[in-house]
C-alpha cells in the first residue's frame, strides 16, 4: 500500500490527513490551532490587520504530521510517497534573498509587517483602489481575468501597503512569497526566490499573472503604481505551475523532522478551496461551495465553454488553477461563519464579562458553565430559528460584515440589519443573518448564470455544510437548487492528498485520483417549494437594502 499526506492551512489552524492512495481511505488526521494566532498576537481587528507568524505554520506542520502518523498502523510512515499543501490566500510575506520570511530573522521576529498577511487583512483598501484606477486607464487591464476589480485581500495591494508602511521591512525585503508556495519550498530546500515553484492558482487568481501578457503585470505598470515596487517583478517569477507538478522531495532535515523518508514527493501548492473542490470531486457544471469562516465558490469549465468569456466581479478565471487542462473559476463571500461567530460574541459578552467574575459559584463549576454555554449558543439558536416560518421572517440583513468579496469586490461596504422591533429575539436575528449569507450566495450563483456558465449541481464542503442542517436547508431554499454535502470532513486536505498521489506517480492525472479516492456524499438538501416562493420576494428586498446602504452610507 502507498500513502499520501494532505495538509490544509486554514485561518485558525492546520490539519493533516494520512490517506491510502490506492483506496482513498482516511487512515488518520490531526489538527493544531496556531498558538500565537489564538493569543490574538500581531492582529488589530479594529484596523482590519490580521497577521500570522511563520512559526505557527512550521509548528503546525510538524505536530499534525507526526500526530497523524502516530495514529496509523506500523509501517505507514515508511510507505508515504507524497505530500501536498493547500493554504488560505492571498497570504503573502516578504523574504530575504534566500527566500526566508523576514519574521524568521531575529530583528523582525515581532514585527507584524514581516509576517504573513492573512487573506482577511483589509489594511490595503487604499492600495486596491489605486490598482483599480490604474488598470482602468492602462493599455492592458491586468484585472480583467480577476473579475475586473482588484481586492485589498490580494497580493499586490498587500505588498504595496507593507512597503509603504514599514521602512525597515522595505529596506530588508528582496522578494515576496505566497504561503502556499513557501511551505513546499521549505521542506524541499528550494526557497531561492529565482527558482522557487510558484502556484498557478495563487498567481493567476491574486497576482494578475497571465501567460498571454507575459506573466505578471509589466514593470512599467508596477512602477507607475508606486516606484517602491521597482525591481520586484524581476525578483519574483515568470513561470507558474499547476498542482499536479512536483516541486521536489523531502530534504534530509525535513524527512527526519516529520518521521518520513527522503523519497516523499512534494506537489506545487494551491489555495485551500481550489484543492477542496478537487476533494469534493468537482466536475464541469458543479459549483463547489467551501463553507467556513468565509466561503469560496469554485467551478471548472472547458476551454471551449469559457472562450471569449470574461465574468465580471468574481475572483478570477485561471487556466489550471483547479484541475489542469480546465479553466478554474473562483468567487466567494468575505464572511459566512464569521458572521455567526460575531453574533455569538455579541450574545456572549455578559457571560464572559459578568458571569466570569461571579463569586456565587466555585471557579471550576463557573468555567464549565461558561464553556457549556458558549458551545451551545449557535446550536440552540439554530434550533429555535428553524421553528420560525419563512413567512414570519421579518428581519432583513446583508452579509457584508467583513466587506464583500463577490460579486464586485468592495471592502468599504458594511453589514446592515433592518426590520427590528421590540419583539425581535436572538433566534429571529440569527435567522436573518443565516438568510443574509444565503442571499449573498444567490448573488454569486446568479452572476455565473447571467454570464453563460451552466450550473448543474451544488456541492457543499466544510464544517458548516456537515454540521448545520438549518443553514444548508436555508441555502437550498434561497438558491432553489439541491445541495449535496461531501462526505470528506477535511475536504481541502483530502483534495491535497489527491494531488500528492499524482506527483508521487500513483495516478497519471487528477481526475484519475478523484475517481479512485473520492469518498462520495453524506447527505443532500432539497428546496422547499413554499419557502422558495417567499425567498424569491425577500431576495429582491435584500438587493434593495444592499444597494441603498452601499450608495447612501458607504460610497
Amino acid at each position: 500500500m502507498k500513502y499520501v499526506i494532505g495538509l490544509d492551512y486554514g485561518s485558525d489552524s492546520c490539519r493533516a490527513v494520512v490517506v491510502n492512495a490506492n483506496t482513498g481511505e482516511e487512515m488518520a488526521s490531526a489538527i493544531k490551532y496556531y498558538s500565537r494566532w489564538a493569543e490574538e498576537k500581531y492582529c488589530v481587528p479594529t484596523a482590519n490587520q490580521y497577521r500570522q507568524h511563520p512559526l505557527d505554520y512550521v509548528e503546525g506542520l510538524e505536530y499534525t504530521v507526526k500526530t497523524a502518523l502516530a495514529k496509523c498502523p506500523a509501517g505507514t510512515a515508511e510507505n508515504v510517497v507524497g505530500i501536498a499543501f493547500d493554504t488560505t490566500g492571498s497570504t503573502p510575506v516578504f523574504t530575504d534573498k534566500n527566500g526566508t520570511p523576514l519574521a524568521l530573522l531575529p530583528e523582525f521576529a515581532e514585527n507584524p509587517n514581516a509576517m504573513f498577511v492573512l487573506w482577511k487583512d483589509h489594511t490595503a483598501i487604499k492600495e486596491a483602489k489605486e490598482i483599480n484606477d490604474l488598470c482602468a486607464k492602462w493599455d492592458i487591464d491586468y484585472s480583467s481575468y480577476e473579475g475586473g476589480i482588484y481586492s485589498s485581500e490580494w497580493f499586490w495591494a498587500k505588498a504595496l501597503h507593507v512597503l509603504r508602511a514599514d521602512e525597515k521591512v522595505r529596506n530588508a525585503a528582496y522578494s515576496i512569497v505566497e504561503h502556499c508556495d513557501w511551505l513546499p519550498a521549505l521542506i524541499t530546500g528550494t526557497t531561492n526566490p529565482a527558482t522557487m515553484y510558484r502556484s498557478r492558482c495563487a498567481s493567476g487568481h491574486k497576482a494578475m499573472w497571465l501567460e498571454k501578457w507575459g506573466g505578471l503585470p509589466s514593470e512599467q505598470f508596477l512602477t507607475a503604481l508606486d516606484p517602491l515596487l521597482a525591481g520586484y517583478r524581476d525578483r519574483l517569477y515568470a513561470d507558474t505551475y499547476p498542482s499536479d507538478q512536483k516541486v521536489g522531495v523531502l530534504t534530509d532535515e525535513w524527512a527526519t523532522r516529520l518521521g518520513l523518508t527522503t523519497k516523499v514527493a512534494v506537489a506545487v501548492g494551491a489555495f485551500d478551496c481550489h484543492m477542496g473542490a478537487v476533494g469534493a470531486e468537482v466536475t464541469p457544471g458543479a459549483l463547489v461551495r467551501v463553507i467556513g469562516t468565509s466561503t469560496c465558490d469554485i467551478m471548472v469549465a472547458s476551454y471551449k465553454e469559457m472562450e471569449h468569456k470574461l465574468i465580471p466581479g468574481i475572483c478570477g478565471q485561471v487556466d489550471g488553477s483547479v484541475i489542469p487542462g480546465m479553466i478554474g473559476l473562483e468567487a466567494g463571500q468575505s464572511g459566512f461563519g464569521d458572521i455567526y461567530a460575531w453574533f455569538k460574541r455579541v450574545l456572549a459578552w455578559p457571560i464572559e464579562n459578568i458571569v466570569a467574575k461571579s463569586t456565587l459559584i466555585d471557579a471550576d463549576t463557573k468555567q464549565k458553565l461558561i464553556d457549556e454555554t458558549l458551545d451551545q449558543i449557535i446550536p440552540a439558536l439554530s434550533v429555535e430559528a428553524a421553528k420560525v416560518p419563512v413567512s414570519e421572517s421579518s428581519i432583513l440583513a446583508t452579509d457584508w460584515m467583513n466587506g464583500r468579496r463577490t460579486p464586485d469586490a468592495s471592502q468599504l461596504v458594511k453589514g446592515s440589519i433592518t426590520g427590528l422591533n421590540l419583539a425581535s429575539s436572538a433566534p429571529l436575528i440569527f435567522r436573518a443573518l443565516v438568510e443574509a449569507t444565503a442571499y449573498g450566495s444567490k448573488a454569486i450563483v446568479d452572476r455565473f448564470i447571467q454570464n453563460g456558465v451552466e450550473i448543474k449541481e451544488i456541492i457543499g464542503i466544510g464544517g458548516i455544510a456537515l454540521k448545520s442542517p438549518f443553514v444548508m436547508q436555508t441555502l437550498a431554499d434561497v438558491l432553489d437548487m439541491p445541495i449535496k454535502v461531501a462526505k470528506a470532513e477535511q475536504a481541502c486536505a483530502f483534495g491535497a492528498s489527491m494531488f500528492a498521489a499524482v506527483v508521487a506517480g500513483v495516478y497519471d492525472k487528477v481526475e484519475d485520483a478523484q475517481k479512485a479516492m473520492g469518498m462520495g456524499f453524506a447527505s443532500e438538501f432539497y428546496p422547499n417549494k413554499e419557502n422558495v416562493a417567499v425567498y424569491r420576494e425577500l431576495y429582491k428586498d435584500y438587493l434593495k437594502l444592499g444597494k441603498f446602504t452601499e450608495k447612501e452610507l458607504f460610497s
